[in-house]
C-alpha cells in the first residue's frame, strides 16, 4: 500500500485533482449550453448534435476498454499527466475546427484522453484515500463539476457570445496548462501496484476484473446512474430555448445558480455520507433527484425563475447521488485491480453517456418552428432507469467497509 499523506498533502491532492477534473468536466458541459449556437452554426439537427455529444462519449468508451489492458502497468502520476496533455492538445483542436466532421473528429479524440484521465483521477482517490474518508473526498472532487457550472460555463459563454463559440475551447486549453504545472509539484508517485507479478497476456486484468461478480455489478450501476442522467441532460440548453422561452444570453443563469448550489452541498453530501452510509444517501439523493428529472423533461413556457428552481435542484440532486456513487464504485474495486476496473468503469460511464445522448436525439424531434417534441420521454426513460439504480446500489459489496458495516448495523 502507498504512504499514508499529511492532511496538508491530502488537501492538496485533492485540490489538484478537482483542477484536472474542472477542465475535463468543463470541456463535457460546454457542448449543451453550446448547442443552440453550433446547431445554427452548422446547421444541424437534433440528431447531428447527440452525435457531436456521443462522440466525447463513445470515444472516451473505447479510450477506457484499451487502457484497462495497460493501465495498472505504468506510475500513477506519469500517466495521467500524460494523457492530460493530450486531452489539452485536443481540445485545443476542437477550437481550432474548420467545420462539423472535423469538429466530430476532435471532440472524439478529447473524450479518449479525457475519458482515461477522469479513471486515473478517480484511481487516484482510491489509491490515497482510506475508505473512511473516501465519499468526503470524492465531494471534493465533486467540487470541480460546481466550479465548472458556477464560473467556467458562464465564462464560457460569455466569450462566445461576445467573440465567437471558439473561444471557450481555447480557455479550456490554457487551463489545462496551468494545471499541468500544478500537479507535476503535489502529485505524490504511485508505485504500489507495480509490483505485482508479470501477467501473461495484456488483456489478463481485464479479465480478472471482469470474472469477479462484484465488479460486473458494480458497473451495472454505473451504467444505470449515467444512463439516467445523460438522457435529459444534453438537451436542457436546447429546450429550454426552443420550448421554455429562455432566452440564449440568460442560458448563463442556469450554470450560475446550479454550480453555486453544488459548490455548497457537494462537500455536504460527501461528509454526510462517510457519517450515515454511503449506500444509504445514495438511496436518500437518488429518489429525491426524480422529481427535477420529471420536472425539467414537462415544463412548457415558464418565466425564469421557475426553470432556475427546477434546473438547480435538477444540479444539486443529480450531482449529489453521484458522490456517495462513486465512493461505493471506487470501494467495489479489488486494490490491486483498482486502476484496471476504474479504466473499465470510466469506459462504462461513457459509453452509457454516449447511448443515452443518442438514444435522448433519435426521441426528440425540432418543428419547424424551432421547438423540441419529445422530451417528455426521454424524462420518462431516465425516471425508469434512476429507479433501477435505486434497487441495484444494496447488491454491491464494498472493500475496506468495516466502519461503512459497522454505521449499517447501527
Amino acid at each position: 500500500m502507498p504512504t499514508p499523506l499529511t492532511p496538508q498533502r491530502e488537501r492538496y491532492l485533492l485540490l489538484t485533482l478537482s483542477g484536472m477534473q474542472f477542465s475535463h468536466i468543463l470541456d463535457f458541459m460546454i457542448m449543451m449550453p453550446l448547442g443552440p449556437i453550433l446547431m445554427h452554426e452548422f446547421s444541424i439537427t437534433t440528431h447531428e448534435f447527440g452525435f457531436l455529444v456521443a462522440s466525447y462519449s463513445f470515444s472516451a468508451a473505447f479510450a477506457g476498454l484499451l487502457a484497462a489492458t495497460f493501465v495498472d502497468k505504468f506510475e500513477r502520476k506519469r500517466l495521467l499527466l500524460t494523457v492530460f496533455a493530450l486531452f489539452g492538445l485536443s481540445t485545443l483542436a476542437c477550437g481550432f475546427a474548420p467545420g462539423y466532421a472535423t469538429l466530430l473528429i476532435a471532440r472524439g479524440l478529447a473524450g479518449a484522453f479525457g475519458g482515461v484521465m477522469g479513471a486515473m483521477v478517480q484511481t487516484l482517490v482510491g489509491d490515497l484515500i482510506p475508505f473512511e474518508r473516501r465519499a468526503t473526498a470524492s465531494g471534493v472532487i465533486s467540487s470541480s463539476f460546481s466550479l465548472s457550472t458556477v464560473a467556467g460555463v458562464p465564462l464560457s459563454l460569455w466569450l462566445a457570445n461576445h467573440y465567437n463559440w471558439r473561444a471557450p475551447f481555447i480557455l479550456i486549453a490554457v487551463t489545462t496548462v496551468v494545471f499541468m504545472i500544478i500537479a507535476l509539484r503535489h502529485l505524490p508517485d504511485v508505485r504500489h501496484h507495480l509490483n505485482q507479478a508479470r501477467r501473461a497476456h495484456p488483456f489478463s486484468a481485464m479479465f480478472d476484473v471482469l470474472h469477479d461478480a462484484n465488479h460486473l455489478r458494480a458497473l451495472i450501476f454505473t451504467m444505470l446512474i449515467l444512463f439516467s442522467g445523460f438522457t435529459v441532460i444534453p438537451y436542457i440548453t436546447v429546450y429550454a430555448v426552443a420550448n421554455v422561452g429562455i432566452l440564449q444570453h440568460d442560458i448563463f443563469y442556469i450554470y450560475l445558480a446550479g454550480g453555486a448550489a453544488t459548490l455548497v452541498t457537494s462537500p455536504l453530501i460527501g461528509r454526510w455520507a462517510d457519517r450515515a452510509g454511503k449506500v444509504k444517501i445514495y438511496q436518500i439523493m437518488a429518489v429525491a433527484s426524480t422529481v427535477p428529472l420529471f420536472a425539467v423533461t414537462q415544463i412548457e413556457a415558464a418565466p425564469l425563475w421557475v426553470w432556475l428552481i427546477s434546473t438547480t435542484l435538477f444540479f444539486v440532486l443529480i450531482s449529489g447521488r453521484m458522490i456517495p456513487a462513486m465512493a461505493i464504485i471506487t470501494s467495489a474495486a479489488i486494490p490491486k485491480l483498482r486502476g484496471t476496473f476504474m479504466s473499465l468503469n470510466s469506459a462504462t460511464q461513457q459509453l452509457a453517456s454516449g447511448l443515452a445522448a443518442t438514444l435522448a436525439g433519435f426521441i426528440t424531434t425540432q418543428s419547424a418552428t424551432g421547438q423540441i417534441a419529445g422530451y417528455d420521454h426521454v424524462g420518462y426513460v431516465a425516471i425508469a432507469a434512476n429507479i433501477l439504480a435505486i434497487a441495484f446500489v444494496a447488491r454491491i459489496v464494498m472493500h475496506e467497509n468495516t466502519a461503512e458495516m459497522r454505521i449499517n448495523r447501527e
